[in-house]
């Protein structure tokens, strides 16, 4: 209970306090030899250590040296987990790929399990998916998505056009036009060039009918992305915690696959959180949310 409480408390605080780091020793990191990936291991902080967590990183140039992944890393060996943190090639580039599905199978084959695997922001998309990777998914006991995605093209859309929604929950928010242009330009290879042009103009409503008229065999390409299309394939206890007003992924992401997955698989809406980061407010609403997330932190950290 302690443990959990000093993580999160050290996480929610953005390390400001830091009661865990200073109960604990700082975690031996190192490199792991598997064939074809970037893999760093950080020791867990008790004697003879936890089960295994596989860490999967967001869209970052710097894989698993991203600061903020190293940090992440780091608080959970202290929480007691061997913690292991593959470079996913594709999300180095802001791209969505197959290929980085293989990276985390390969990085759960390393270890004989039960493993965690984590999947942070666009992250989840290839956790979730070697998760449910019959040659591994035997040496997962769960699976956490924070700030993840369930349908790549329903992400696509909200990335392009602003737009989302799931069941009666929609909005849209306004999107930085140079972000747009990025993510693009960084998925060029997967569009004609008549759909580029149309896209990096950063025009929602160009955008949009793109989407709509894209070929069935891009389409399948997106659903090989989605964790939604494995959805009652992915094993042990799933847990999707979100916050609410995120605005890199939304909510309605965590909504869609908790729909497809019902159980067991534990929903998590908070408020303390803007995307994968604390998101800095208090008030009654996020001591609720604060206990909520103790929870889970707590049944990860037991096993339970």
């Amino acid at each position: 209970m302690l443990v959990a409480g000093a993580f999160l408390l050290e996480f929610l605080s953005q390390s400001r306090l830091a009661p865990l780091s200073a109960l604990t020793g700082a975690p031996a990191r190192e490199r792991l030899a598997v064939a074809g990936v970037e893999l760093d291991r950080y020791g867990p902080a008790f004697l003879g250590g936890g089960q295994t967590l596989v860490l999967v990183h967001g869209v970052t140039p710097h894989g698993k040296d991203d600061p903020r992944a190293r940090e992440a890393a780091a608080l959970l060996a202290r929480a007691g987990f061997e913690v292991l943190v593959p470079t996913v090639p594709g999300l180095t580039r802001g791209r969505l790929r197959q290929d980085d599905v293989a990276v985390v199978r390969a990085t759960l084959a390393a270890r004989p399990g039960p493993a965690v695997v984590l999947g942070v922001s666009v992250g989840a998309g290839p956790a979730l998916l070697a998760a449910a990777d019959p040659r591994v998914r035997d040496r997962v006991s769960a699976v956490v998505s924070l700030g993840g995605y369930a349908s790549a093209l329903e992400v696509l859309r909200f990335w392009l056009t602003g737009a989302y929604e799931y069941g009666e929950t929609r909005g849209r928010v306004r999107h930085d036009p140079e972000m747009v242009r990025a993510f693009v330009r960084a998925n060029a290879d997967l569009l004609d060039p008549g759909e580029g042009e149309a896209l990096e103009s950063a025009d929602p409503e160009r955008a949009a009918r793109v989407l709509a008229s894209l070929p069935a065999a891009r389409r399948r390409d997106l659903d090989a992305l989605s964790p939604l299309s494995v959805a009652p394939e992915i094993p042990g206890r799933l847990v999707l915690i979100h916050g609410r007003g995120d605005r890199a992924v939304p909510y309605t992401e965590s909504l869609r696959l908790a729909a497809a997955r019902p159980a067991p698989t534990t929903l998590v809406l908070v408020g303390v959180l803007d995307h994968v980061e604390a998101g800095g407010r208090t008030g009654w609403q996020d001591a609720r949310d604060a206990f909520a997330l103790w929870r889970v932190v707590y049944a990860l950290v037991t096993g339970r």
